[in-house]
């Protein structure tokens, strides 16, 4: 089962598991629901989703890898305690409250919700004293004496034998109370999750043409190499910053993050050409709408892998405008949110609040949104970056008012409007300016290909993309539906032609 389908499994999963009767009882009684265990590779992204399931299910996530504990930290500490039994005292051996189950509660206390996750990393790796009350935990769903909160479903997380020395083998009673998912690396849905993160076009446009170097693994007489999704994650991540900061990539820097020999090398000389073919092709001028005829005959008549950076390039630039706008529009809805509730109390307010006021009130409003959100750890990095610039430009708007000294409410209202409609402007302006490098893109690629191979995975490349398809939905780009049109057309006839065959 790949990641994306993963997820969604476990999202069920957890819909399921939290769902109650009419008397607040769990559908499925806790003592059904069994943990959900994820078996498959190193890096593909199993710690990962976790994080995002937690969010989007607006739950508590509280995340161990269990390795790093010992039978102690895991099930508590024993002390002596005194119990009655048959009117006769007896010392009893006891236990402290485990570290994690502790740190349940704990979440619960910090965030305020009282259903979450609990995700244990690396379970079937753990020490041989402690392997007792992981099969204990897995049964059970406790640690010693202590029970996991109801409302808190139990994920855990192993990779198979051949790629750790220290897996332990669960046995049928274990595995019996488990729901087992068996998780497996696929490019073509990572690649999804890479566009929606920003993933550098490089590291998108190479894996496009070298699948097969996505996930490798490899055992040698030196030891193992690998490339992982979750290496090149990292990798996008310190290009991007080295760029901003002029530094050079290198092969020794790539190998640092793809411990894959063959791999480091090829991909960093990929980078290097990569770069090279954004000066020699003049990309900052296409975008401006001017094509060297002489430069579309070179790019029409070059190699396969040259095609394909440039293509990637192009790819690249459009989808950061495409990202921006869309990005933009998500922002535009937060602002008119605020705006129409500040109208709404300037229509209903009672009291003797001036209109500065009431303002004031909805940015204290919306900064307490965002700080509930924040501390119960609901907030992706794109949320609370779109936050932080709702908060700014709700500041700005509350500064302005008191420069000019407006208080009366139709005056501040009247003024607030004025300052969204300058930024709704600058919205207007971010959107042109996606439909324009689109334009642009479409031009070159008829220039240099015309309704070529490339002309298709252009299509197909903005098709596997979040932000692109998003804002594809309200654009209207006639050669964007004519092209798709026709990729679809030409995929029902080459499956029917399949099927004839």
């Amino acid at each position: 089962m790949n990641i994306k389908r993963t997820k969604e499994e476990i999202k069920d999963t957890i819909e399921a598991y939290l769902k109650k009767d009419e008397y607040g009882a769990y559908e499925i009684p806790v003592i059904r629901q069994r943990p959900v265990l994820l078996l498959g590779p190193p890096g593909v992204g199993k710690t990962q989703i976790m994080e995002q399931i937690s969010k989007e299910c607006k739950i508590g996530l509280v995340a161990y890898t269990i390795t790093h504990h010992t039978r102690q930290s895991a099930i508590g500490l024993p002390f002596i305690s005194k119990k009655q039994y048959g009117g006769r005292e007896y010392a009893v051996t006891e236990y402290t409250m485990s570290e994690i189950v502790a740190s349940i509660y704990e979440k619960m206390e910090q965030t305020g919700l009282k259903e979450g996750i609990l995700f244990l990393d690396e379970i079937n790796c753990v020490s041989e004293t402690l392997a007792p009350a992981m099969l204990q935990f897995l049964q059970c769903k406790s640690f010693g004496n202590h029970k996991i909160p109801e409302g808190w479903i139990i994920v855990a997380a192993g990779n198979p034998p051949e790629y750790n020395k220290s897996v332990r083998e669960f046995d049928v009673v274990t595995m019996d109370r488990v729901k087992k998912i068996q998780v497996e690396a696929e490019f073509d849905v990572w690649k999804e999750y890479a566009y929606q993160q920003g993933i550098h076009g490089a590291v998108i446009s190479y894996l496009n043409t070298k699948k097969q170097n996505f996930y490798q693994m490899e055992t040698t007489v030196d030891g193992r190499n690998f490339a992982t999704p979750r290496g090149w994650e990292d990798l996008s991540e310190f290009i991007g910053a080295y760029e901003k900061l002029g530094k050079t990539i290198d092969r020794e820097v790539v190998s640092q993050y793809i411990q894959f020999p063959k791999i480091a090398k090829d991909f960093a000389n990929y980078l290097e050409l990569y770069e090279k073919y954004q000066t020699d092709y003049q990309l900052e001028e296409i975008f401006q709408g001017h094509f060297d005829e002489v430069l579309l005959k070179k790019i029409a008549h070059a190699s396969f892998d040259e095609r394909i950076s440039v293509l990637g390039l192009i790819l690249a630039k459009v989808n950061e405008e495409l990202k921006k706008a869309v990005q933009w529009e998500a922002y535009m809805e937060m602002l008119q949110s605020c705006l129409l509730e500040f109208k709404e109390l300037t229509e209903k307010e009672s009291e003797n609040r001036s209109g500065r006021e009431l303002f004031h009130y909805v940015c204290q409003k919306s900064n307490i949104d965002y700080t509930n959100q924040k501390k119960a750890e609901l907030l992706g990095r794109e949320d609370e970056g779109q936050y932080h610039r709702l908060l700014h430009t709700l500041d700005c708007f509350l500064q302005t008012l008191k420069l000019e000294m407006l208080e009366e409410k139709e005056e501040v209202f009247r003024r607030v409007k004025e300052l969204f409609e300058q930024e709704n402007s600058q919205f207007e302006q971010q959107e042109g300016k996606a439909r324009l490098f689109l334009e642009y893109a479409f031009d070159f690629l008829e220039g240099a290909f015309g309704v070529g191979q490339e002309m298709v995975m252009f299509i197909t490349e903005l098709n596997s993309n979040y932000y692109s398809v998003k804002f594809l939905q309200d654009c209207d780009c006639e050669r964007y539906y004519q092209y798709n049109q026709e990729l679809l057309f030409d995929e029902k006839r080459r499956k029917l032609l399949e099927r004839l065959q």
